[in-house]
């Protein structure tokens, strides 16, 4: 809809919501908890909310008319959505504060857009589009007028008062922007000044800077870079002057003064008891000589400002780190039992500082600090008696204080109804407990940064699996409801034979068939057939024989309905684990990406993540993989440090991973590499892209640590693995041929590279580490980094990203750039995009061969996810994290689906991402949550499919971008 400055277009001249206030006069104080607005003349007005609600009036009356039925749905409707942008400020800014006019009009812009109001939406962007044309006109830093703005000055932290330093900010302005295509400093410079009033703070007065360049992100995405570049003038301010080195800096200053801060640093951090004293052992002029300063610039917005927010270390609140500083702490940590640390340090640090590659959060987090606990996930097994399960809850709750994410398997407690000899009693069953579990998640929320993480496993012939199925439901007993906990099935081959063949199942309680539990392959299914002999025979009491297929579509409803029990499979993690002699696979873990054996009361296994970055290492369109196989060697280096150095809470956890030594290498930016390759995601190309990288990254992981096996010794229980005979990931795939039959399964076993002689090598060098590759989500250090996450494709190709630290807008810079040189990037597009949703298939003027390019997450086909995660899945030893999207979601689907997951060999499978056919889906500013689940049962839904259940409610980021968000990465 074309809209003119007349009356009748909902937005006329001199609009409220561009104008806020009619009043001119400046405010330098504010009452405690007042909001306040800063308008574009530079003045500011306190913030109410009636001129939005006149404003919003006008436009919904633009679009839809008067009559007295409309007016009565645009008053209800404005009334709410003004509200919710009240609120949204006032959560934000619970003290008070600052807003920049055009924050309010974002605001207003994405309320809209949540509600379903796509018209007015459109109407209202296209419009602001014409008022930022016509107030922008095209001028030079140097041209500038600034005797057209007030006399400004501006307080500093002590309070006082000094002149604007002008000169100051023009040069931080054209840094900011130096070597940047299609950004203009002039622009950002003209919108900053016309934000700022006397007596603004150095806060404020850098935020305004900020605001200017993040609004124009979704029209360049290289403007995210101009904006982190100006957030860095603010993080450079806080860390120097705590510090002591200078009150402020220039990008260009740190090549010289990064050198002096590190000193600093590492003196501050011990004396504030924040870092380790033994960083201080390092040569520390050496490593301060070590930094680069100009990969302060490769950061993007989000990525620097979640560093900020979430891992730099800080004291009363100020950050005392730097981008570089950080890295090389968290490389000081990881180098600190090498013999040759300096340089070890130096190697660590380029690697992590490039973004080639990238430790898990804890790491992060830990690394070089008086607690360095630095492992990312905890697999216990909680026995059958109650001093054993009280036990394993404390387990939890120490691992968790230290921000670990748990998977506990669950299977050996016994069911519903089962004997119990001391009390001659009947069990609960194991429902009671898992409430309790989930409790203590809760209240040891991982030590204050982020809700405690747990997933409870349960294997598929346990008596109580049908309740544990329905855990995650909003209705029923909340007494026998987890809504905070995971759950995953841990389902064995026989009952997929049994679903694919249409056969009975029997329900069996652990105490009655007590060996199950650690079988697998056909030695269980020989032992499971027995004792339904003996069930029939009535030798075993409780039990209970159910149709196989009946109870697994029970189990894909509540998959469907609540997200949960995520679908993982027994014998595949088994069948496949190098470590099958010295125990047994119970479960995975949060993320389903761990299979790592466990023994209650024995061992709680341990893995240690880290992960490549593999858009990094695409070079002209293709991998380079001599550059990959140097970041994959010093990454395992690096991760088998973590064994050694970690703080463990529990010493059964010590225990497993000095004697087995696991590390979980994966990827990030997978997406980004077949963009950089041109390459579909619905592909055979695609496809094949999966297959070839994963193998040369199996390929020089398993070389790296077996290699260092010859420096350092193999794990202890390196003899008897399939290791030691030579069996390496791509040849346990014979294994699960041969005990599932060929019937069952159907897997790719193509290679290019040089095996034999790599199996040889390990069989007579060793390995020093039992597990080396798991793929793992990454949601947060690929943000970091700046890429897609972990083997996802794109969600959305244009969105609005909330979290605690603000909102960004997100857009996909690939796109960007293949539209810019077709001539199709302009400010309707924009627009077109969020009103699709960051979809190109109903935009007619996009090519074919782009739309194909450019598919989002639902408009790629499942079996294209599976498959790639299929030829994945034979180079890894371990799994990975597999969320499965599917489009109009519904019965069938969903069984075709994980039968072919199954059927593709695949260990495990994580979130199910879904939308019904019917379902009413509007995501593309999002709150963080897709389909969140709430007490009304989930996603909206149409009139006419009232009365279907809604897909389940799932994460759209599994990571600490979301306070309340699980991931271990």
């Amino acid at each position: 809809m074309q809209t003119t400055e007349t009356e009748n277009t909902g937005k006329p001249q001199g609009s409220p919501i561009a104008d806020n206030a009619s009043s001119s006069s400046t405010i330098n104080a504010t009452a405690p908890g007042q909001l306040r607005v800063i308008k574009r003349n530079g003045t500011v007005v306190p913030y109410t909310d009636d001129k939005i609600s006149v404003a919003m009036t006008k436009a919904f009356l633009a679009v839809e008319g008067g009559t007295a039925a409309a007016s009565r749905r645009i008053h209800e409707t404005v009334e709410g959505l003004t509200a919710q942008i009240s609120a949204t400020f006032k959560r934000r800014m619970p003290s008070g504060g600052t807003i920049h006019i055009e924050e309010i009009q974002d605001q207003v812009e994405l309320t809209l857009m949540r509600a379903g109001e796509h018209k007015v939406a459109r109407d209202y962007v296209i419009y602001r589009a014409k008022r930022a044309e016509q107030r922008t006109p095209a001028v030079n830093v140097e041209d500038v007028n600034f005797s057209d703005f007030p006399e400004i000055n501006v307080v500093d932290h002590n309070g006082d008062r000094h002149p604007l330093d002008i000169d100051r900010i023009k040069t931080v302005v054209a840094e900011a922007c130096a070597g940047l295509k299609d950004v203009d400093a002039d622009a950002i410079l003209k919108e900053a000044m016309r934000s700022l009033y006397d007596g603004v703070s150095l806060t404020d007065l850098n935020t305004a800077l900020v605001i200017s360049a993040r609004t124009l992100v979704e029209k360049e995405p290289n403007y995210t870079y101009a904006t982190s570049r100006l957030l860095m003038d603010k993080l450079r301010a806080e860390a120097l002057s705590f510090l002591g080195i200078a009150e402020e800096a220039t990008q260009a200053e740190m090549e010289t003064l990064y050198a002096k801060t590190l000193p600093a640093y590492i003196e501050k951090g011990i004396e504030l008891d924040l870092i380790s004293p033994d960083l201080a052992s390092y040569d520390l002029n050496m490593l301060g000589n070590a930094l680069i300063a100009e990969r302060d610039l490769q950061f993007t917005y989000l990525g620097l400002q979640t560093l900020y927010d979430r891992y730099f270390l800080h004291s009363n609140d100020v950050r005392i780190e730097l981008p570089q500083i950080f890295f090389m702490r968290v490389a000081m940590g990881l180098a600190a039992n090498e013999e040759n640390k300096n340089e070890r340090a130096v190697e660590f640090y380029r690697l992590l500082s490039s973004f080639d590659y990238m430790s898990s959060t804890p790491t992060l987090f830990n690394a070089g600090t008086l607690r360095p606990q630095l492992s990312s996930c905890y697999l216990t097994t909680v026995p059958d008696d109650l001093h054993g399960i009280y036990g394993a809850m404390q387990d939890n709750a120490m691992l968790s204080k230290w921000a670990g994410g748990l998977g506990n398997d669950w299977t050996p407690v016994r069911g519903l109804g089962a004997y119990i000899k001391g009390t001659n009693g009947k069990s609960q069953g194991v429902v009671p407990f898992l409430k309790v579990a989930n409790d203590t998640a809760v209240a040891v929320n991982q030590g204050g940064k982020r809700k405690g993480a747990v997933c409870a496993y349960l294997e598929t012939w346990h008596m109580d699996i049908e309740e544990f199925l329905e855990l995650r439901k909003n209705t029923g007993d909340d007494r026998r409801r987890t809504h905070d906990m995971n759950t995953a099935n841990w389902v064995p081959d026989l009952f997929m034979k049994r679903v694919f063949e249409e056969k009975e199942w029997t329900l069996f309680s652990p105490n009655d068939v007590p060996d199950l539990h650690d079988l697998f392959g056909r030695a269980f299914e020989d032992r499971y057939e027995e004792y339904e002999r003996q069930a029939a025979a009535g030798k075993i009491r409780v039990h209970k024989k159910v149709r196989a297929l009946d109870l697994w579509r029970k189990m894909l409803g509540m998959l469907f309905e609540t997200g949960h029990p995520w679908i993982t499979f027994k014998d595949a993690c088994n069948l496949r684990s190098p470590q099958q002699h010295a125990g047994v696979v119970h479960s995975s873990n949060l993320c389903t990406e761990i299979t790592l054996n466990t023994k209650a009361n024995e061992e709680i296994a341990v893995c240690n993540l880290g992960s490549i970055n593999l858009a990094q290492h695409i070079v002209d369109g293709k991998l380079d993989e001599e550059k990959l196989a140097q970041t994959v060697k010093t990454a395992v280096r690096m991760l088998d440090n973590v064994i050694d150095i970690n703080y463990y809470a529990v010493e059964s956890a010590r225990t497993s991973n000095m004697r087995h030594r696991p590390v979980g290498l994966g990827l990030m930016g997978f997406q980004d590499a077949l963009y950089k390759m041109n390459i579909s995601y619905s592909s055979d190309d695609a496809v094949t892209f999966a297959d070839r990288s994963m193998e040369a990254i199996s390929y020089h992981a398993i070389k790296a640590s077996s290699e260092l096996a010859k420096e350092r010794g193999s794990y202890s229980t390196f003899d008897g693995s399939l290791w030691s005979k030579g069996i390496l990931p791509l040849d346990s795939l014979d294994l699960l041929i041969e005990n599932r039959g060929e019937k069952f399964i159907k897997v790719d076993k193509s290679s290019t590279h040089d095996w034999d002689t790599l199996r040889e090598t390990v069989k007579t060098q060793g390995m020093r580490n039992s597990n080396v590759m798991a793929i793992a989500p990454t949601a947060t250090i690929a943000n970091i980094t700046g890429v897609s996450q972990s083997i996802e494709p794109t969600y959305q190709n244009l969105y609005v990203k909330s979290n605690l630290s603000g909102e960004f807008t997100v857009v996909n810079p690939y796109l960007v750039h293949d539209l810019k040189e077709r001539g199709l990037w302009d400010s309707v597009m924009v627009n077109d995009l969020k009103y699709y949703e960051g979809s190109l298939q109903k935009i007619d003027r996009i090519p074919e061969d782009l739309k194909a390019l450019y598919s989002t997450a639902f408009e790629v086909e499942p079996r294209w996810i599976v498959e790639a995660a299929s030829r994945r899945q034979k180079w890894i030893d371990q799994a990975q994290s597999l969320n499965l999207y599917i489009a109009g979601a519904n019965g069938k689907k969903l069984d075709i689906t994980y039968r072919m997951a199954w059927y593709s060999g695949l260990k495990t499978t994580y979130y199910l991402r879904a939308l019904s056919a019917t379902t009413t889906e509007k995501s593309t500013v999002t709150s963080g949550t897709l389909n969140a689940v709430s007490s009304g049962g989930g996603a909206s839904q149409s009139a006419a499919a009232a009365a279907e259940p809604a897909p389940a409610a799932v994460p759209l980021a599994c990571s600490l971008d979301d306070p309340d968000c699980e991931a271990c990465q």
